[in-house]
């Protein structure tokens, strides 16, 4: 496993670069920029195709910079200094810990301070150069794909906030006996949390823009698959604990052609087992151990599963006219998918009247349902549109 970038860098080239990033963050950083790139594509050709549309929003140009704009920007400016100079003097404290050390209150006040003060002036600076005697209010025209950067930001931080939340009430002891570090890191994260808290801030942004809660879903489906696919390369590639059940079955001759850890990997050097697991011989510092039995690597399959069926999403749009039967297509493969790799997955059970089951299993259950009625919903809703215009 590759727990850093650090580490990866290594194995690929042989050089030692020490790098404060994290193999799982940095995955996560490119799922946010392919999620991005399908987004876009999709809100130009819905554009094109006349079912979004460009809408027009007030701005003022040439007004000073105001006292909320400066202290916004001194503020960031602090935060950044105070941060990234403390790390210049301690960058192996932060290698060795970058989250623990972006999230905990050390710093540097002298750097936050000067940094502070550097962008509250760069940005009178630059309000000063575009200032006017007479500000001037006019319309502009704002395309809907624009509204990604917005999106990107409302959508990292409830999906991150919903994420943490499902996974405390999913290990509820575990939260209960540590709630700080349930609640603070970056690993332990449920996705369908993230889906559900994320998708209802996207759908706010969208919907107050112009965008319909149908055709933001349609466009959001192809995304989610990809992004999905590609933060479970970082949950393979880093061991953070999404791995399967014991597997100690000997690989099938069908699957002779593949690498055993395909089939059955004790995840060495995992960013999970610190402390615990088996130790690996002749290892020295973090990520020192591997799991005690073989396990199915439910992360791979996951990756290669969602991606493609991203390009089977992908394939099939032109192709989708009626609203929200893109959305209800994703519900039912994500919740499928889902489903059935949680028959082979690690996770907390349930037993609700001697049924049992994982929290995935019941959302996933509640996704097919979801999206067979959104389907039957945008069918019927056509036909009543068709007769109406026929009759």
């Amino acid at each position: 496993m590759f727990p850093t970038i650090t580490s990866l860098l290594k194995y690929l080239t042989g050089l030692d670069i020490l790098l404060p990033v994290q193999t799982f963050g940095f995955f996560v950083a490119i799922a946010f920029m392919a999620a991005y790139w399908a987004f876009v594509q999709e809100f130009k050709r819905k554009e094109k195709l006349g079912y979004i549309h460009s809408f027009e929003k007030e701005v003022t140009v040439g007004a000073p910079a105001s006292p909320v704009d400066l202290a916004g920007n001194g503020l960031f400016g602090f935060i950044l200094g105070y941060k990234l100079v403390d790390m210049l003097f301690n960058y192996h404290a932060m290698v060795d810990d970058p989250q623990g050390f972006i999230l905990s209150l050390r710093g540097n006040w002298i750097g936050g301070i000067l940094v502070a003060a550097g962008f509250a002036y760069w940005a009178y600076a630059e309000s000063k150069k575009q200032e006017l005697k007479e500000p001037v209010t006019k319309k502009v025209l704002v395309h809907p794909y624009e509204l990604m950067g917005s999106i990107l930001v409302w959508s990292a931080v409830w999906g991150f906030a919903g994420a943490k939340l499902f996974n405390a009430l999913e290990n509820w002891n575990q939260f209960m006996a540590n709630p700080v570090d349930m609640l603070v890191g970056f690993s332990g994260l449920t996705f369908y949390g993230g889906l559900i808290c994320g998708g209802i801030a996207v759908l706010y942004i969208a919907n107050k823009h112009g965008v319909k809660p149908l055709d933001m879903l349609d466009i959001g489906g192809p995304g989610m698959m990809l992004a999905y696919g590609v933060g479970r390369i970082g949950c393979q590639m880093s061991g953070d604990g999404d791995w399967g059940i014991p597997n100690l079955a000997p690989k099938p001759h069908w699957l002779s052609w593949a690498p055993d850890w395909m089939w059955s990997f004790k995840f060495p050097h995992n960013v999970s087992m610190e402390n615990s697991g088996n130790v690996i011989p002749n290892c020295v510092g973090k990520f020192c151990n591997e799991l005690l039995q073989p396990v199915y690597p439910t992360s791979f399959y996951e990756s290669v599963v969602c991606i493609l069926l991203f390009l089977v999403l992908w394939s099939i749009r032109d192709r989708i006219k009626i609203p929200g039967i893109m959305f209800g297509i994703y519900l039912i493969l994500n919740g499928v998918e889902r489903f059935l790799i949680e028959l082979i997955r690690v996770n907390t059970r349930y037993n609700v009247a001697g049924i049992p089951f994982t929290q995935a299993e019941l959302i996933s259950l509640c996704c097919v349902i979801a999206g067979i009625a959104l389907i039957v919903s945008g069918l019927n809703r056509e036909k009543k549109i068709a007769s109406n215009t026929h009759g």
